[in-house]
């Protein structure tokens, strides 16, 4: 499993950075679509849907939203005067309020069950909050002073895959190594309070790197650091709540298209949380 794993990084982490990197924003936001697309035809089990029309239609539903949202946002508008557009601005808000309650419905597994667990349609607009905002974010955090630098935003993007990165891998190597108290055994058996922080030292060490190695002005400190710590919470909350749906669907793996990492769902969980909630964090603490 662990070979597998490592092998499939080391296709998808090259292939990742050259998407962020090396290709224009209208094609980025057309890539990304693709895999949020992805995601949502994982996410209609989760919603128990069986049936393929159903499932095709829910992903279609998904897929048209973010193609309208291109439409009416060309990715040159995205950002005017350093203001991000009125409607990309709601959709990352609704993010952010999204993942609060997502928290909150974790925090309180299984008793929050009862208010959602029954109702397909409830946990299909989950659905729409947790993959619309995301993509919205990415592509708001990629286009970042993209007229005065094309590689500005695909840094910001690479920073925060980085603290994703730390916080997961840190707390895999905690765990298994410290991890004795359960974190949320209800949701996750396997993570661990040890585990949990140490994915979040281990993102420190990369946000002090980076302040280093960007020369982040003293008096952004607070912002900086408050948005690294605000946006690894939130990736451990995306990953946490698909667990949480997928052991309300009695389904192990979102999917099977990434051998070693199940679905296309199971490795974007924490980045649906961590991208809107790095946006707004950015807009209000750093921008």
């Amino acid at each position: 499993m662990l070979k597998q794993r490592l092998i499939t990084a080391l296709i998808l982490i090259p292939l990742a950075l050259y998407c962020v990197f090396a290709i224009s924003l209208e094609a980025f936001s057309l890539a990304i679509l693709v895999v949020i697309t992805a995601g949502a035809w994982e996410w209609a089990p989760l919603m128990g849907l069986r049936r393929l029309a159903s499932k095709l239609a829910y992903t279609a539903s998904v897929a048209l939203m973010l193609a309208l949202l291109i439409y009416w946002v060309p990715v040159d508008q995205i950002w005017q005067d350093r203001q991000l557009h009125p409607i990309y601005y709601s959709l990352v808000m609704v993010g952010f309020g999204w993942w609060i309650i997502a928290t909150l419905l974790t925090l309180k597994y299984p008793n929050s069950r009862r208010l959602w667990s029954r109702t397909r349609s409830i946990v299909g607009v989950f659905g729409y909050l947790t993959l619309i905002p995301a993509w919205v974010g990415l592509l708001a955090v990629r286009s970042l002073n993209y007229s005065e630098s094309t590689v500005f935003g695909g840094f910001a993007v690479l920073f925060v895959l980085l603290l994703v990165w730390a916080a997961d891998v840190g707390a895999f190597f905690a765990g298994v190594r410290y991890g004795r108290n359960k974190l949320m055994p209800a949701v996750s058996p396997g993570k661990t309070m040890e585990g949990l922080i140490g994915g979040i030292a281990l993102a420190f060490v990369v946000m002090m790197v980076v302040s280093h190695w960007v020369k982040v002005p003293a008096d952004q400190f607070n912002g900086y650091y408050l948005t690294g710590l605000l946006t690894v919470v939130a990736s451990v909350f995306g990953d946490l709540s698909e667990s949480m749906f997928k052991r309300c669907a009695g389904v192990k793996d979102s999917g099977s298209l990434l051998p070693g990492h199940g679905g296309v769902l199971d490795r974007i969980d924490s980045l649906t949380a961590a991208l809107p909630v790095f946006t707004v964090s950015y807009l209000w603490l750093l921008a």
